[in-house]
Order: C-alpha cells, then sequence, then structure tokens
C-alpha cells in the first residue's frame, strides 16, 4: 500500500519538528488519543505535538503500513530523548476529506 499524501505531510512535519504544518494535516476537529490523552481539534493537536517535540524530539521510521476497516495503520520505530528508547508503536489514522480525522497511538 502507498502512503496517503497527507501522512507524508505528516511525516515531513515531524521530521522537522514543525507542529504547525503538522497540526494543519489534521480536520479542524480531529482526535488525538495518546498515552491515556484525548486532544481534541488543530489548537490541542498543535500544543501536544509541541510540547513532545521538545520533550523527547522523536525520530519516526516506518517498518510496514496496512489497512484494517478503512483505518491506516504505520507500525513504526520511534526513537528520541525518553526511557526505553527506541520502541516500536502503531499509528492508527482514520482519513476524510483528504484530512486525518482521528490519531490513536499504540504500543
Amino acid at each position: 500500500m502507498m502512503i496517503p499524501d497527507i501522512l507524508k505531510e505528516l511525516l515531513k512535519a515531524q521530521e522537522h519538528f514543525d507542529s504547525v504544518l503538522y497540526s494543519n494535516c489534521f480536520s479542524e476537529e480531529a482526535l488525538v488519543f495518546d498515552e491515556g490523552k484525548t486532544y481534541r481539534g488543530r489548537g490541542e493537536i498543535k500544543d501536544w505535538n509541541e510540547r513532545s517535540n521538545k520533550e523527547y524530539q522523536s525520530k519516526m521510521e516506518i517498518i510496514d503500513i496496512s489497512t484494517e476497516n478503512e483505518v491506516i495503520i504505520l507500525r513504526t520505530n520511534v526513537s528520541g530523548t525518553f526511557d526505553g528508547s527506541p520502541i516500536t508503536l502503531k499509528f492508527h489514522f482514520k482519513i476524510e476529506n483528504e484530512k486525518i480525522s482521528e490519531l490513536k497511538i499504540t504500543g
């Protein structure tokens, strides 16, 4: 499966630690679920990404991509300045109208 353009944009934004570009990949009312917390809308997503970038300096390497019930799943190796680095994480994306409407990050 090919990576959708919006996810390519998201990965590029993360590579450059650009929280504005990162959050613009999401719909206005998108949801992000990470570490037991929920972030709603571009503003909260931008703030969450900005904090994560400052704290962890995460880099992501894609292992594989799959789909399940219209959810795109990126399995990745994530490294950074956090305990246990690197770790394998799955990023579950729902895309609607060429924007990310939901992201759930799991171990």
